[in-house]
């Protein structure tokens, strides 16, 4: 009969009429191995069924067709006959039957595995198996004693693959054939309760979801009827118009606009794009502390203790900054000029600005302006644009919750420039205090009151920012700290700080003061303290992987003397002792260049060589001594004998040649020097003329 799976088809079946190619293109799988065209009997097993052809029925409206058959018993191909024909899709082979296989009657193995797979099959009708219909009838109409017609017709209709099927028909020990169909019967069994499992849980997780899907919507529908609960738009609006009733010192305009929004929300769908910028503009309005600022600070002794406590030195910048807040606790505002931290690297900017927080008790909050290009991280996006939202300054009030905050904009000399407009000019109206009272964001587009923010601001160098932003600053310059300073901050602040962060105890880490001083000496030289807490916290690290190496008992104090430093740190980058410890040679002199980073001292040395003579001379070599002769001796170089000014070869002259890192500004110096130097070096001695003659070589280190 037809059935509906794959391992219904018959194991041996007629190929369709119409050639299996076609077969094949129109039912779109491949055929299988046993049908379609037979190109040779090497296509054939060796051992197959004789069937006898009960039926034939030819599919109308495609190729191919239904067969029935009956088999009748086990045959073997001794060879081939002839190869398949266009006229004849099989061919012809010489076969002789091969005898049925007997089981021992007497066997108990044999007795054992019928019982075994006729329970077998009745455990496999409690399951969901697709056949299940066919062994029912086996078991209630088919005589069930002879255990291999049993094995061969359970075999038959089970699902499992051709290849197991064969190596059944093939093997000729009953009792192993009877062993390989019970396997074939217990993994159908496996299969089938597989498969009952997976469906009854995909189907108790859908009624789970269905079912709690119906009793939200009973419960929805149920609240809306007694007026429990609104929809969700109307919830929203409600929650706003509550949140905008406690708002306390909002201006008229922000209020307006607030109304209408809410009246704008009402109108559209909570599926519209334009419901969620309305909302989003409604939570960032709702969100803001209109009107609500911390109680300053007036004890000026705590503040002035505060700072004293979070720094060494710097006993300048301090004043200044208690002149700040004397100002600001006399008069109630901190409108005036704008602080800005001028200094190098690591000397503390951004720390004296908590440290001001802290001292008027007000919050923090601090943004880097550094490569900013955007004016729109300052003035915020318009509400047109996708993903719109405030700039820095409304995000700064809304996670410190105050008015008053304490803004730190940082690296304020670092700001880009770009085709989205120029940062620069965007914090002019923040910075100003006769500005920003009204300060409108591109997001807000309602007037938000800065004046009662605290501004301070932090840059390495002034030359950078622009002069309209800088115009508004009062620049507080931090030079750095001496050794003496960096010895007390290293000993106050920067070792107690490492040793915690670095889970080390104290009875652990000594750092001697020889150590410490030869430490900042050659290792630190930096106008802040930031290297010498890196090199702190290198030291910090090495000795804690050391303790975690030991046991608990075994770990001990280390002491980090001159003997052992560099075994911590390496070799010092810088050297203390003098390159000239005799003094300075005649040609060489001692320089001192700054910049915003800090200060080095520079060793500038210069030769001069006169066309014609054997060999140059350092510069010191030809100023005049007026000791002995009181001058008249001739001079190197080219000195006259006769104390008159020699004459000029055409074409001589003095040629200066200048070496290293230098720009413009510097190359002109050198020939102003060059040119008063030969006009002093005459004024002394008339008849020395090496700087009129002679080729100067000055070179300058970087």
């Amino acid at each position: 009969s037809e059935s509906d799976g794959e391992a219904a088809e018959p194991l041996v079946a007629v190929p369709p009429t119409g050639g299996s190619d076609k077969a094949v293109k129109m039912s779109g799988k491949p055929l299988r191995r046993d049908t379609g065209r037979v190109e040779s009997g090497d296509d054939l097993v060796k051992i197959g069924t004789l069937l006898h052809v009960q039926n034939l029925v030819q599919h109308p409206s495609s190729p191919g067709g239904q067969v029935v058959v009956l088999p009748l018993h086990r045959i073997q191909v001794l060879r081939t006959l002839s190869k398949p024909d266009p006229g004849t899709p099989l061919c012809s082979v010489f076969v002789q039957a091969v005898p049925d296989v007997v089981a021992p009657p007497d066997s108990a193995e044999i007795r054992a595995l019928h019982h075994e797979i006729i329970a077998t099959m009745k455990d496999l009708l409690k399951t969901q198996f697709p056949y299940k219909d066919h062994f029912d009838q086996v078991i209630r109409y088919y005589n069930l004693d002879d255990p291999l017609k049993l094995a061969d017709l359970v075999a038959g209709m089970s699902t499992a693959p051709r290849d197991e099927l064969q190596a059944v028909l093939v093997e000729e020990v009953a009792e192993a054939r009877l062993r390989q169909v019970l396997m074939i019967l217990k993994k159908e069994i496996e299969n089938a309760r597989l498969q009952s499992q997976m469906k009854s849980q995909i189907e108790d997780k859908f009624a789970k979801e269905h079912r709690r899907y119906m009793l939200m919507q009973q419960l929805r529908h149920i609240r809306r009827e007694l007026n429990l609960e609104r929809d969700d738009k109307q919830t929203i609006i409600a929650s706003f118009k509550e949140a905008i009733s406690n708002l306390v010192g909002v201006s008229e305009e922000a209020a307006k606009a607030m109304d209408q929004e809410i009246s704008r929300l009402g109108t559209l769908e909570p599926q519209s794009p334009e419901f969620n910028v309305s909302r989003t503009y409604l939570e960032w309005m709702t969100a803001l502390p209109w009107g609500i600022c911390t109680e300053d600070n007036a004890d000026i002794d705590k503040a002035e203790r505060i700072l004293h406590e979070d720094h060494y030195s710097l006993e300048d910048v301090k004043e200044r900054i208690l002149e700040h807040m004397a100002v600001t606790f006399l008069k109630g505002s901190v409108q005036g000029k704008i602080m800005c931290l001028v200094g190098p690297p690591g000397v503390g900017k951004t720390s004296i600005g908590k440290s001001v927080a802290r001292a008027l008790d007000r919050k923090f909050f601090r943004f880097s302006v550094g490569g900013l290009h955007d004016v729109a991280e300052i003035r915020g996006h318009r509400r047109t644009y996708v993903g719109a939202m405030p700039g820095k300054i409304i995000q700064a009030l809304k996670i410190t919750k105050v008015s008053n905050p304490v803004i730190l904009i940082d690296e304020v000399d670092k700001l880009g420039r770009g085709f989205r407009g120029d940062p620069s000019s965007a914090l002019l109206e923040v910075l100003d205090p006769a500005q920003n009272g009204g300060f409108r964001d591109l997001f807000l587009d309602a007037p938000v009151d800065l004046s009662k923010v605290l501004f301070i601001c932090t840059a390495n160098v002034t030359d950078t920012i622009p002069g309209p932003l800088l115009d508004r600053m009062e620049v507080i310059r931090i030079a750095g700290y001496v050794f003496e300073e960096k010895v007390a901050i290293a000993n106050q602040y920067l070792i107690p700080q490492t040793i915690d962060t670095h889970g080390i105890d104290h009875s652990h880490l000594e750092l001697t003061s020889e150590a410490l001083n030869f430490l900042i000496r050659d290792y630190a030289r930096e106008a802040g303290v930031r290297e010498l807490r890196k090199l702190l916290e290198k030291i910090a690290r090495k000795i804690a992987l050391s303790l975690v190496r030991l046991e608990e008992e075994e770990r001990r104090l280390t002491v980090v003397s001159m003997e052992n430093l560099r075994k911590f740190v390496g070799q010092p980058p810088h050297m203390s002792d003098h390159l000239f410890p005799n003094g300075m040679p005649p040609g060489v002199v001692m320089g001192l260049a700054w910049t915003a980073l800090g200060g080095k001292t520079l060793f500038i040395e210069a030769r001069g060589f006169v066309p014609g003579s054997k060999e140059g001379s350092p510069l010191g070599h030809c100023l005049p001594s007026f000791a002995g002769s009181g001058g008249q001796e001739p001079r190197a170089g080219g000195g006259a004998l006769n104390g008159e000014r020699p004459q000029r070869k055409p074409g001589s002259g003095a040629r200066l040649k200048v070496t290293g890192k230098l720009g413009k500004v510097m190359g002109e110096s050198s020939d102003i020097a060059l040119t008063y130097a030969r006009i002093f070096v005459r004024e002394l001695d008339h008849a020395n003329s090496f700087l009129d003659e002679a080729a100067v070589h000055m070179n300058i280190p970087e």
